[in-house]
């Protein structure tokens, strides 16, 4: 894999001056194809439509390129209108003569020269009579060679010989763009066929939602870079920066260079400002205009507007622009997001390449109850309930125990099965596992709950919970036992130990009463299995529900488990239990508590 990495890398390198006007093009016709697509449905045909979009798009764009080279060829020749003012802040910065500054200033350069003249070696002898002349004659004048004046010809090479290369890519890329949109379909149809039949689905889906991600994020960065431009402009002619609306444009333009447009498009109206005002306030205006646009839009707006349309987090973000850059410089760094979203795409929905997805994706890796787990295993108890708050910020309670609590509960038992888990990480795990539960069963409220009195065949007696084998049964247990007792059910809920049967002695359930086993995998069914044989002997008419926590198979299956005694019933999450018990959980989310500063801190 590795090998394949670094090949695929040398190709973009080496191949870089045909996949860069290539990928450009892409992404250009990306942004024409709804414009086609409009046309066609005004029954134009294709090639007439994308000749119309095409003029129109460069003529636009030609209109726009000259009244904004016209407006800064105008700046430039009004700056020497300014040249005293630029003269003093120049000296300003050099030598301030007033103030704390300018006394500590001249103090240093006191010091300075004091210093040099204190180490400076002693001047030679002048030499007298002849070795004078000859000295003189040691030291020849010297000669500069100058070129006659070039003619009209070659001052004119020299003129336009820098735009040459710029502008021989924009032809190649309009001819691409033009190939892209007039071939769309066959090149969409070829490159299904490459792919293979078989693949057929993963392609179509990949094409889809590479496109609609990249032409998502191409949208909003128009609008965001527009509406950039426009703050800047209104705020620099509030200010009195002239050529307001020039600057304003620039930099809605500048900026879809990530990172370094938004620097030189503040840089720009700055120095202006700095050559006309007299003072210093203008100019720190700017600055802090453009700064706080651009806090404002990279820190507030963008984050919620781009990753959620391009899927990719901010840290891939900025480690593909450096990628891209230095793979092909400014074109790069201007593709490097629309080229990002393309390989998280692929990663997204080829195997072999998911790791692209993993690293770059902007959705979680590990699931809830991993990343709770995981948290416990770095004995991080503070952001452990971090986890388990947030998500009972959004989902119910019953939720957060099936998709959370839950799902660590069968880790931490398939480590300690496998003997991975050491005695003192297991003991820290289900300690705060337990504290977590009882925390929430403190401060939980009930009035959200509801029983349904008979439902799913349940009667409304009492409800005695008991755990198959270990610890983390009784944590499940216990926490069935909480659900029940919000809901306002009479509930009876048993310890693990070799005094379980005893204690069993004791109980005489009434006709309403149901037994409900708590068991969580691995090995949950040998257990459930011997406590619901040792039930069904000792009191035959009461009903007995078995639930093995996260477990995925097949229900039917798992009632067979249990010959010749079976249960009453079988479920694999709270939700199920809840519904055959006759409790309805809180349709609304349960609110967020603010934990006890004790707890927080246990």
């Amino acid at each position: 894999m590795a090998a394949i990495v670094i090949g695929a890398i040398g190709v973009l390198y080496l191949a870089r001056e045909i996949l860069i006007p290539l990928a450009l093009a892409v992404v250009l016709s990306l942004v024409l194809a709804p414009a086609v697509d409009w046309l066609q449905k005004l029954h134009i045909r294709r090639f007439p439509a994308v000749l119309l979009v095409m003029v129109v798009s460069v003529s636009g764009v030609s209109a726009l390129s000259y009244v904004l080279f016209n407006q800064i060829v105008q700046v430039v020749t009004e700056l020497p209108a300014y040249q005293d003012n630029i003269d003093n802040k120049i000296k300003a910065l050099r030598a301030p003569n007033t103030g704390a500054l300018g006394r500590a200033a001249q103090s240093v350069r006191k010091i300075g020269k004091e210093l040099d003249d204190a180490q400076a070696p002693p001047a030679p002898p002048e030499p007298a009579g002849r070795n004078a002349r000859v000295n003189t004659r040691a030291n020849p004048l010297p000669v500069e060679v100058v070129e006659p004046p070039a003619g009209a010809v070659a001052y004119l090479r020299e003129l336009i010989h820098p735009f040459l290369a710029p502008l021989a890519m924009l032809a190649i890329v309009l001819v691409f763009t033009i190939f892209l949109l007039l071939e769309q379909v066959d090149l969409r149809n070829r490159l299904f066929r490459l792919a293979g039949l078989s693949r057929l689905n993963v392609m179509t889906q990949a094409v889809d939602d590479a496109t609609r991600r990249v032409s998502r994020f191409l949208m909003l960065q128009v609008l965001v870079n527009a509406s950039f431009g426009t703050l800047c402009g209104v705020g620099l002619y509030l200010i009195g920066v002239p050529y307001a609306a020039l600057w304003g444009a620039v930099a809605a333009l500048l900026r879809f260079v990530p990172y370094i447009g938004s620097v030189i498009a503040g840089l720009l109206p700055l120095l202006q400002s700095l050559a006309v005002f007299d003072g210093w306030m203008a100019p720190l205006t700017v600055f802090l205009l453009f700064s706080a646009i651009e806090v404002v839009t990279a820190n507030l707006i963008e984050p919620r507007l781009y990753g959620v349309h391009t899927g990719i987090s901010s840290m891939a973000l900025l480690v593909g622009a450096a990628f891209w850059a230095s793979l092909w410089g400014p074109a790069g760094l201007i593709l490097s997001t629309p080229l990002t979203v393309c390989l998280v795409v692929l990663g997204r929905h080829v195997p072999h390449l998911s790791f692209l997805h993993i690293l770059l994706g902007d959705q979680p890796v590990l699931a809830p109850g991993a990343h709770l787990y995981q948290r416990l295993l770095a004995m991080d108890d503070q952001e452990a309930r971090s986890v388990a708050e947030d998500y009972l910020s959004e989902k119910s309670l019953v939720q957060l125990y099936d998709a959370v609590i839950l799902p660590t509960l069968t880790l931490a038992e398939q480590d300690r099965h496998k003997d991975t888990l050491d005695r003192e990480h297991e003991e820290f795990v289900f300690l705060s596992l337990r504290e977590m539960v009882a925390e929430i069963s403190d401060n939980a409220p009930d009035s959200s709950w509801q029983g349904e009195g008979n439902a799913g065949g349940a009667a409304p007696g009492r409800l005695l919970c008991l755990p198959a084998h270990d610890e983390a049964d009784e944590i499940a247990a216990a926490m069935l036992a909480q659900l029940l007792e919000h809901a306002g059910r009479a509930t009876v809920s048993f310890p693990i130990g070799s005094s379980t049967k005893s204690t069993l002695d004791l109980v005489d359930p009434g006709a309403d009463d149901i037994f409900c086993i708590s068991a969580v995998p691995p090995f949950a069914f040998s257990y459930a299995r011997a406590l619901n044989r040792h039930l069904r002997a000792k009191f035959p008419r009461t009903k007995i529900l078995i639930g093995v926590w996260g477990y995925s198979g097949e229900i039917e299956a798992s009632m067979r488990r249990f010959q010749p005694t079976p249960p009453d019933k079988f479920v694999t999450s709270f939700a199920d239990a809840l519904e055959y018990l006759g409790v309805s959980a809180p349709e609304t989310k349960e609110p967020v508590l603010e934990t006890p500063p004790a707890l927080s801190n246990a």
